[in-house]
């Protein structure tokens, strides 16, 4: 079994703990992450003041950052972009719409969003409305309404076939068909005296 080490992290860690929060785990991600780049120390009990103090001072930035980006996340939920996109009559795309084009769509309506934010789980594919996620910040997610549609128009229904209506000799009308066999008789009529 690997040997865990008890670290107190000194910013955010995604996937592992706040600013402040002591964590344990193993010794080489500690020694091969978390030490070098500084994301955390070890928990002796000057680090803990001096990371305590700064553990306040990030979250009252944070909470700064949060009420600055909900005005963003409102625009965002209010937000209807339209692309047209090249697609077959079945309505399936082409090619298809990513982030980075959603982050332009967005940036056209004038609300500027970032490329790693916009979390779709897979490229849209499909003629229609999509609700696309943005994780603006921790806890706090926006929904941007993209419409795609269909460069080409899809085809006019096939018209009916008007059919052709022609009174006979007697006064009655003749269907296409009657009219077909009349000309098929004359025909063999005309043979046979040939």
């Amino acid at each position: 079994m690997a040997k865990q080490i008890e670290l107190l992290l000194r910013e955010h860690v995604e996937n592992l703990g706040r600013c402040g929060e002591i964590v344990s785990v193993r010794a080489g991600y500690a020694s091969n992450f978390l030490l070098p780049k500084k994301l955390g120390v070890f928990a002796t009990t000057e680090n803990r003041r001096v990371i305590a103090r700064r553990a306040a001072r990030i979250d009252a930035e944070e909470e700064v950052q949060r009420e600055a980006l909900a005005g963003t996340a409102e625009a965002i939920n209010n937000l209807t972009v339209t692309t047209l996109q090249k697609a077959d009559y079945g309505g399936h795309l082409y090619g298809s719409v990513n982030a980075a084009q959603v982050v332009e769509l967005c940036s056209a309506a004038g609300v500027g969003v970032e490329e790693g934010k916009v979390r779709l789980p897979q490229p849209i594919k499909e003629v229609g409305t999509h609700e696309v996620p943005i994780h603006l910040f921790a806890g706090l997610v926006a929904t941007v309404t993209v419409v795609v549609e269909s460069e080409n128009p899809p085809p006019p229904p096939p018209e009916p076939k008007p059919e052709v209506a022609a009174d006979s000799e007697d006064g009655t009308k003749a269907s296409p068909e009657g009219s077909q066999e009349s000309a098929r008789d004359a025909d063999g009529d005309a043979r046979a005296e040939g």
